[in-house]
């Protein structure tokens, strides 16, 4: 793959830095530093610590001379993976999923709005083209389906 095709705006690249697990944002907040001390002489755009991905760390810069002296001597960086990415692919770690999309029926969530706040329930349906989403309160003694939107729930656990 040639730079050329993951040249992203600005004429900016990407490339990943891999970090012990855990660490990532300790690196970035490391790596920041450093970029604001050196100012004019690195050209860091942006540090990307994606939620998705453990132990990696991306960066936005001009080209891969500003990333060397960027991570080097910085405790928990293992080095830099090689290649580069396309931003495309950057855009899909950091955008957000919808929640209607990680819930399945079975699941056990928590009502974060609306007047069940802090009930715990089970999702008995799943209506993806309203973004609703139907369940059962678990504190009460009998079955009790109500029909919420999807943004009102906090994924828990898997059901089975």
């Amino acid at each position: 793959m040639s730079a050329r095709t993951a040249v992203g705006r600005r004429g900016s690249v990407y490339y990943a830095i891999r970090t012990t697990a855990g660490r990532e944002i300790d690196v970035a907040l490391m790596m920041e530093n450093r970029a604001r001390v050196m100012g004019e002489r690195l050209d860091v755009r942006s540090i990307i610590v994606p939620p998705e991905i453990k132990g990696y760390v991306i960066i936005e810069s001009s080209g891969v001379h500003v990333i060397y002296p960027l991570i080097k001597d910085i405790k928990y960086v293992k080095g830099r993976a090689y290649g580069i990415i396309k931003f495309e692919e950057v855009e899909k770690l950091i955008k957000p999923k919808p929640i209607i999309e990680m819930i399945k029926e079975g699941d056990i969530v928590e009502i974060i709005a609306g007047p069940f706040r802090g009930m715990r329930a089970k999702v008995i349906s799943v209506n993806k083209s309203k973004n609703e989403i139907t369940v059962n309160i678990m504190e009460s003694e009998f079955p009790l389906p109500i029909v919420i939107p999807a943004d009102f729930v906090k994924p828990m656990k898997r059901g089975g």
